[in-house]
């Protein structure tokens, strides 16, 4: 059977035209990855082949990218327009932005605007699920819109130092060089956020703080927020270490993706012992991601579901 088409013309704006395709037809790339259809393209004549309902989302994004090509469009504008407009169609509106440099920082998907809710209105929450869900993004958003608010005085910065399945030797340099790399992510995120700049300052005043997961043991911290980052790689020990240093005016997120464990064979994940001990704890909140809400490149959601088919299939 051949595969069934769909052709539609848009007006025949030449400058738009080039802003929507994208630099070698780059965005056409992407909204066929999202919406798993195939485009052939004809000056302004575009045909579109796959099942119906997908080639009538992408006759869609093509017409509503066009309307906002009046300035040349990149990649990344795509893969978020695509995700606004799934939620769009389940009719989910989005939340006001956080109050960051960002201004239109704000959740993508249901879980997402879930997640931040959450976060916004419990002491402790959990954020589990694939990577590329924002889980890490948005937790240090909401620590950076509640330091702008003053509801907290500093925020702290912890992960377990865990290599992700290879050894890395001894690292040069002091004790902030050689945990450098494993807190990295989290430097990218503050940066994104609130600008090399401010960050620098922040640190220099102690009002942002970044350490292993180790280092955080005898300490009691108060007014802060507290971010534990790879959470599946801490043992159930270290997990319920880090959830009694929690102070007066402090609020904890913990995120991990359960699928990632890089802790030695035998060894438990404290994350999914903490997600089956606090389930029904007042006062905490756990968030469950799926590949629906990974807001990366389209592909990603499809690396994650093959792979948990594959681990179903190894269960089965």
């Amino acid at each position: 059977m051949k595969p069934r088409a769909l052709d539609i013309t848009l007006p025949a704006d030449n400058l738009r035209l080039a802003n929507l395709c994208g630099a070698l037809d780059e965005n056409l790339r992407q909204i066929e990855a999202a919406y798993d259809v195939a485009i052939a393209r004809r000056g302004e004549h575009f045909k579109l082949r796959g099942e119906p309902p997908q080639m009538q989302r992408a006759a869609q994004a093509l017409r509503r990218f066009f309307e906002q090509a009046d300035k040349p469009i990149e990649v990344g504008q795509i893969q978020l327009g695509v995700i606004e407009q799934t939620n769009l169609e389940q009719g989910l509106q989005a939340p006001a932005g956080l109050l960051t440099r960002r201004g239109d920082l704000h959740g993508r998907t249901p879980r997402q605007v879930e997640y931040i809710r959450q976060i916004q209105s419990h002491d402790i929450t959990f954020g589990i699920g694939p990577a590329g869900t924002g889980k890490t993004y948005l937790a240090v958003a909401c620590a950076v819109d509640a330091f702008e608010r003053q509801q907290v005085e500093r925020i702290i910065l912890t992960r377990p130092a865990v290599e992700a399945g290879e050894r890395l030797g001894f690292l040069p340099g002091d004790l902030a060089q050689k945990v450098d790399p494993y807190l990295r992510p989290l430097y990218d995120a503050l940066y994104d956020i609130m600008g090399y700049d401010r960050v620098a300052k922040l640190f220099e005043r102690q009002c942002i703080e970044i350490a292993p997961l180790a280092f955080m043991r005898g300490r009691t911290l108060s007014n802060a927020y507290i971010i534990l980052d790879e959470a599946q790689n801490a043992t159930p020990e270290q997990m319920k270490m880090f959830l009694t240093r929690i102070g007066i005016g402090s609020r904890a997120v913990v995120t991990g993706d359960l699928t990632q464990v890089d802790l030695p064979r035998g060894h438990q994940s404290g994350l999914l012992d903490a997600a089956r001990t606090l389930a029904e704890v007042r006062g905490i909140a756990f968030t469950q991601f799926l590949k629906e809400d990974v807001v990366r490149h389209p592909l990603v959601a499809r690396i994650v579901e093959a792979y948990e088919k594959k681990a179903q299939e190894r269960e089965e």
